[in-house]
């Protein structure tokens, strides 16, 4: 057999196995970008199709069928090769078509699929997803239903459905006037720091011209839902608000005074219980539509009925088990609780409900107090609000707590009964009794039920104080602080000592040597436990300010004859403290060693661990032998900030060893408690600054690519958003692909694609993982990982090379006149290879030989030795032309590249691909094996592996200095993974 011959059959089947069958296809001729630019966007409920034209155009639009048809007013040539080869999700075809002097793009859409055309950016775009259930618009859930039996008026909407609105800008105040068509209802009222205003008629309020942000709001929100329109809008507290209604207009003003009273004849809206079944009946004169209005700064929603002109509200807040009525300027507004609640207008009452009836307290008859406080001798009001009396736990005679207690309740209890107009002083004296006993939960319990009845309480100094008290004993710190920092307490000596205690728990140590400033005066009429523990948070403040003369002071005044034992052990724990600070750590050693023997643990816990800290650090114990003892105390005593001291020590000493994993291991078991603490703080800054410093600044290169890989992939929720994280992640991907483990750099890559990040980040690290896919032997892959990263704006350059990616990729499935249609416009190198590829699988020898040969250039006048690349294109070119007859091009080719046969990496084959087409000295078998060891692939898979090597990686913030961590050498294997 001829060497022509042998090449046409068996020959041919071997060197291109698993070639797709003929296709018949012609490169098309490369024009000109087009003046019209096609965007394509992959969001996870829509896609979206950007269509930006140079200069502008109009557009058209029609629905038929399945066909959405876009006509523009001008013609272009756009390129919509990649979207007519791979077209994204809801959309099956794409087609572009020139009529009388104009463009239609026709996109065949999926069944059940809805498209809204708009403009935006300068830009006609298509939003395309799934079609809803339903056009019509969404009614209340069944579980709150809202019902009515209003009597119908005229329509108030404007001709064209736009409520004027507009606004007077005074000196003194604000107005903002609502001019509707006919009268409507309208509901004003403050939730926080808003003011909302509803209108029970579906329309627009016309605030295009009102500024976002006046001299008296910000934030200005129109919005409107089933029945109601409504305007949103942040007021301070301090400024005024009042309401005014005539005919069918609305004035809301805002400034101008104190407030005035209501219009005339307006009256109040009056809360009742009905009779008939659990629930409450409303009289509101004018009551008109009830419905439900999504706050979009809380989440929830409200349950209004707005009254029509003039208006009436309801004067105070109203607490209920399943709702609570807030104070309205006209209207009612309501928060639910629970779900079912119901409303029905009737005339002026409406009437709320559930169908499983409403939980109601019953309304207690009025009755005489049983026992007067005064004659319990209960605990009486001390000199400041937030003052603990020495007597308020004592117990009568021979009585105990018990008696003590059962005599208060009783008298509390009565008092409630008397209802919201009772006094509260025999609830505030239980109250004393519990916070005196150090019962603050209990405290706290019955503080709360009577500010609930009696809502003025939240205005007195001594319930705002002594709730202060209580939070701060049960821990509840932040609580604690927003009732000891109200207005009425600013300047309580009292309250600034718990303040300052508060400060100090939280390591706030400037705020709380200030606010046991402000407390000197009232520091000695604090009982003596108080007392020392105040001295005691001041003097630990101080310490960690380095006024040590000051600390010194504070521990002088803290020791108090008559302490109990713990409180004696505080101090010295604090004294040690001092002394260490100071540099007198053998002194502080030794008041360390014999705090640990002590059987409470919330001191012996803290010595042990600063004793332990201080032998490490004087060389009496090391490394070895400190893990073991922080590792126990970790599990000893949690919960303070001692807990978060041991972990980040102990993950300090773990890493210090190259221990990174159990060093991260114990880092990360703190989680997020206690977030509040400086030590949580600085616990997450080493957590972070440690996986920063393995993955980022080099640390884990030492361990072998499969142990940093497990080690990343145990604490992937670490990576830093941003730069940071893309460059830890291209740096693992890299140092994988270098030893062949692509599936593990994919898996990488995609969860950083699939979780963190969108936008153009997530295309430039799309675009990677769809190179390692392709490198690995998936197309499908790649081209899913491009498809699912599209968006309309992307870079000149990623946008090349991810079609040079995604042609590959149709290529590697078959579709050999996709990938050809995708790089229609493009005449870069990269193109051309591709371009030779597809020639190659289409068994176009002869274009596949020129299209080989012109990649090689002039490489034949080179000296050095061919690249793997470089000799598989040789290769092809050689089978190619042999392929197809051309005796001339391989004569050609022969003459040029013979000197170079010998220093190849497989000379025979280039020898049996190069020989005369009158015979030949190798074998087939020869030659197919030969062409096998010379794969094209392999050479084009080792230059993307180099050009994935030394692809840059995202730039760092400025000014932004990787993290350090001291660390001894990184280990290769053993327990540093």
């Amino acid at each position: 057999m001829d060497l022509r011959r042998a090449l046409r059959s068996g020959v041919a089947a071997a060197c291109i196995a698993g070639v797709a069958a003929p296709t018949t296809y012609a490169i098309p001729a490369w024009a000109a970008r087009p003046a019209l630019e096609v965007r394509v966007a992959q969001a996870e409920t829509f896609t979206r199709l950007e269509f930006l034209w140079a200069g502008g155009a109009r557009v058209t639009s029609r629905r038929d069928g399945d066909k959405l048809v876009l006509r523009f007013s001008r013609d272009a040539n756009p390129d919509i090769g990649m979207l007519r080869a791979a077209p994204p999700k809801w959309v099956k075809a794409v087609e572009a078509r020139h009529v009388g002097g104009a463009l239609e793009m026709v996109l065949t859409l999926e069944a059940d699929t809805d498209a809204k055309i708009g403009q935006a950016d300068g830009a006609t775009y298509v939003n395309i997803g799934e079609k809803k259930a339903s056009d019509a618009p969404a009614t209340p859930p069944p579980a709150e239903v809202v019902t009515t039996d209003a009597p119908p008026r005229a329509n108030p909407v404007p001709a064209g459905g736009v409520v004027p609105v507009s606004v007077d800008a005074a000196a003194a105040a604000t107005r903002l006037r609502f001019d509707w068509a006919a009268p409507v209802g309208a509901a004003v009222f403050r939730r926080g720091e808003a003011v909302w205003v509803v209108f029970d008629a579906p329309a627009e309020l016309g605030t295009g011209k009102l500024p976002a942000t006046g001299e008296r709001y910000r934030k200005l929100q129109a919005l409107n839902g089933q029945g109601y329109a409504a305007l949103r809008m942040v007021v301070a507290k301090s400024v005024p608000v009042t309401v005014s209604g005539e005919g069918s207009s609305w004035t809301l003003t805002l400034g101008g005074g104190a407030p005035a009273s209501r219009d005339s004849g307006g009256g109040t809206v009056t809360v009742t219980r009905d009779p008939e079944h659990p629930g409450l009946t409303a009289t509101i004169a004018g009551a008109g539509r009830p419905v439900w209005v999504d706050d979009p700064a809380v989440g929830d929603r409200l349950a209004v009925v707005p009254a029509l002109a003039p208006a009436k509200g309801l004067a105070a807040r109203r607490d209920f088990v399943d709702l609570s009525m807030l104070p309205t300027l006209t209207g009612l507004a309501m928060e639910a609780y629970t779900p079912g609640l119901s409303m029905a207008v009737e005339g002026d009452l409406v009437r709320i409900g559930k169908a499983t009836g409403m939980a109601l307290s019953p309304a207690w008859a009025g009755g005489e107090t049983v026992v007067a406080a005064a004659e319990l001798g209960a605990p009486a009001r001390a000199s400041m609000p937030a003052l603990i009396g020495d007597d308020w736990a004592k117990t009568q005679g021979d009585h105990g707590f018990m008696d003590r207690y059962d005599q208060l309740i009783a008298a509390a209890a009565a008092e409630t009964e008397k209802g919201a107009d009772a006094p509260t002083e025999a609830r505030m004296a239980l109250a004393r009794f519990l916070i005196g006993s150090e019962l603050s939960y209990e405290a706290i319990g019955v503080l709360n039920a009577a500010a609930r009845s009696r809502e003025t309480l939240m205005g007195d100094a001594e319930f705002r104080g002594l709730r202060g008290v209580a939070r701060t004993m049960a821990g509840r710190l932040k609580e604690a602080d927003s009732d000891l920092s109200v207005a009425i307490l600013g300047d309580d000596p009292s309250s600034s000592a718990w303040r300052g205690y508060i400060s100090s728990r939280q390591g706030q140590w400037a705020d709380a040597r200030a606010k046991f400033a402000q407390a000197a005066q009232a520091m000695e009429l604090f009982p003596p436990l108080w007392r020392a523990r105040f001295e005691r948070a001041d003097a630990e403040a101080a310490i960690a300010q380095g006024d040590f003369a000051a600390a010194a002071g504070c521990l002088n005044r803290a020791d108090i004859a008559g302490l109990p034992q713990a409180e004696q052990l505080a101090n010295q724990l604090i004294q040690a403290r001092l002394l260490e600070a100071r540099g007198e750590k053998d002194k502080a050693l030794s008041v360390y060693e014999l705090i640990t023997k002590a059987p409470l643990e919330q001191y012996a816990a803290p010595a042990l661990l600063r004793a332990t800290q201080i032998k490490l650090d004087q060389g009496k114990i090391n490394a070895a032998q400190a893990v073991p003892i922080f590792d126990g105390l970790r599990y000893r005593w949690r919960g303070d900030a001692t807990e978060l001291e041991t972990i980040r020590l102990l993950g300090q000493l773990y890493i210090s060893q190259g221990r990174y994993r159990e060093g991260l291991e114990a880092l990360r078991s703190a989680g997020t408690r206690l977030p509040d603490l400086p030590q949580a703080v600085d616990l997450q800054n080493d957590l972070m600054a440690t996986f920063k410093a393995l993955f980022l600044d080099g640390l884990a290169d030492g361990l072998e690519p499969i142990q940093s890989l497990g080690l990343y992939k145990d604490f992937k929720d670490l990576t830093p958003i941003g730069a940071d994280g893309d460059m830890m992640v291209r740096k693992m991907a890299r140092r994988l692909v270098d030893v062949d483990l692509l599936d593990q750099a994919a898996d990488l890559m995609k969860w950083q694609v699939d979780n963190r990040l969108d936008g153009v980040p997530k295309a430039k690290v799309a675009t990677d993982l769809a190179l390692i896919y392709l490198m690995n032997r998936q197309p499908e892959q790649a081209l899913q990982a491009i498809n699912a990263s599209r968006t309309t704006v992307l870079p000149t350059a990623l946008n090349t090379e991810r079609r040079m990616i995604t042609a590959r990729a149709l290529m590697g499935v078959g579709r050999l006149d996709a990938a050809l249609e995708v790089l229609e416009n493009d005449t870069g190198p990269d193109a051309t290879e591709v371009r030779a590829e597809v020639a190659w699988k289409a068994r176009s020898w002869p274009l596949a030989g020129e299209m080989f040969e012109k990649q090689l250039g002039d490489r034949w006048k080179t000296q050095l030795p061919m690249r793997p690349d470089e000799e598989g294109m040789l290769l092809r070119a050689g089978v190619a032309y042999s392929l197809a007859g051309d005796e001339a091009a391989l004569e050609r080719m022969r003459s040029r590249y013979q000197p170079k046969f010998d220093t190849a990496r497989n000379p025979d084959a280039l020898n049996v691909a190069f020989a005369a087409m009158d015979g030949g000295r190798l074998t087939t078998a020869d030659f197919g094996r030969s062409v096998a060891e010379s794969e094209a692939f392999n050479g084009w898979v080792g230059r993307m592996k180099q050009k994935f090597r030394e692809k840059p990686a995202p730039m760092m913030a400025a000014g932004k200095a990787p993290a350090k961590v001291a660390a001894a050498p990184a280990k290769s294997a053993g327990g540093g993974n």
